[in-house]
């Protein structure tokens, strides 16, 4: 046996030897796995995804749930109707006044009060500001993703203006804890309808500078255009709901299909995408906040005067049976169910967050697409982990 032969020998054994030369290297290939998360950026909060990777090609995505757990469906039996209600906002933290306001109609339904005329003005009004405040934050850290900084920095310079408004009428910036059984904590303060007309007069433009960055931006095209499509039947079968379903061109919004609160009132549009990819999801989160500021706009102009919550006692006892209302947070469609026996404490509650839905979809739309696609992707669904780990 030859000197070179001896050596490929020793190094891999199994590889084949050549009768004419030396020894031929065999490679085996084999897939990487690689944990992004629960710590990554990308994956807007505390969700791990393990990838199973062939070079930068993602062969498969398993996520990983729990790292935010925090019991919330169970210590609702342990705290009367009241006491929980400063937890629920800490659920879709970034929405936390769509959680109190799913909560207490469910509430509300069981006793079968309605708040007064005002206090669903008031509601509508706050809750579309949110609305505007989420998809601020949605679109964001979407462009920060993908490397867009600037896009960033100027949402949430805009984010701090409608936050100043909310804040103005809570007392809050987050976890609100405002909403009542019945009504609202307390009726606006007098500067604040000022505040909020400045606001939705100069905030279209705002929107449109949004768009004249992002929009016709070659880079973001080339990087969400036919990017994760869902398609229609698939946003049915997995459940989902939002701008994550409309843009898939489902043409379901709560606040007109249900009609709640006083929406029926408003004319406003749901915008609608075609295609289902990266580039409608965010598409239709653009033209919500537009839709947004009408519904502001008509509610300012139609909000009557009267108390803006019904006299009932501290410890309330809705009597005993089940309810189940939903609200269209900026994420989909949040539904809270109740169980009550008749006593002080809920018996038993139970959640239902679009985020878990959109997050059971990560696998099928990542498949087979690069790393840095799938990091576009997971930030077009916008994701909040707080609802999900409850």
């Amino acid at each position: 046996m030859s000197t070179v032969e001896s050596k490929n020998d020793a190094v891999n054994p199994g590889s084949p030897v050549n009768q004419d030369g030396p020894a031929k290297p065999s490679f085996h290939l084999e897939e990487m796995i690689l944990n992004m998360g629960p710590q990554h950026p990308s994956t807007h909060g505390v969700l791990r995804l393990v990838l199973h990777l062939d070079g930068e090609l993602v062969v498969s995505v398993e996520p990983v749930l729990g790292y935010l757990h925090r019991g919330f469906e169970k210590l609702a039996e342990s705290r009367t109707y009241l006491q929980y209600m400063a937890m629920i906002s800490r659920l879709d933290y970034l929405s936390g006044f769509f959680m109190e306001w799913g909560y207490v109609r469910s509430i509300e339904a069981l006793m079968g009060v309605r708040a007064p005329k005002r206090a669903e003005y008031i509601r509508v009004i706050i809750g579309e500001l949110n609305r505007i405040m989420s998809h601020h934050v949605a679109i964001g850290d979407f462009m920060l993703n993908l490397g867009a900084v600037t896009p960033f920095f100027w949402v949430f310079r805009d984010r701090e203006d409608a936050m100043d408004l909310v804040e103005m009428v809570t007392g809050q910036r987050m976890m609100y804890n405002y909403l009542r059984v019945g009504g609202v904590r307390w009726d606006l303060p007098d500067e604040f309808e000022a505040g909020c007309r400045k606001f939705i007069k100069e905030f279209p433009a705002k929107i449109d500078e949004y768009e004249e960055l992002i929009s016709d931006n070659e880079i973001f095209i080339s990087r969400t255009l036919g990017m994760g499509i869902i398609k229609p039947y698939e946003a049915l079968d997995y459940g989902i709901s939002g701008p994550n379903a409309r843009a898939s061109g489902i043409d379901w919004d709560l606040r007109r299909e249900v009609g709640y609160s006083v929406y029926p009132e408003f004319d406003f549009d749901v915008p609608l995408g075609q295609h289902g990819d990266c580039f409608d999801r965010y598409k239709c989160r653009i033209e919500e906040m537009r839709q947004s500021v009408r519904i502001i706009e008509q509610a300012l102009d139609s909000i009557c005067g009267g108390p803006v919550n019904i006299k009932l006692p501290p410890m309330i006892r809705p009597p005993a049976g089940e309810a189940y209302r939903a609200v269209e947070t900026p994420r989909g469609e949040f539904g809270v169910y109740i169980v009550s026996n008749g006593g002080l404490r809920p018996w038993r509650l139970k959640l239902r967050d679009p985020t878990f839905s959109a997050i059971s979809m990560i696998p099928k739309l990542t498949a087979g697409n690069k790393i840095a696609d799938l990091v576009a992707i997971v930030g077009s669904l916008d994701l909040l982990m707080g609802g999900v780990d409850r």
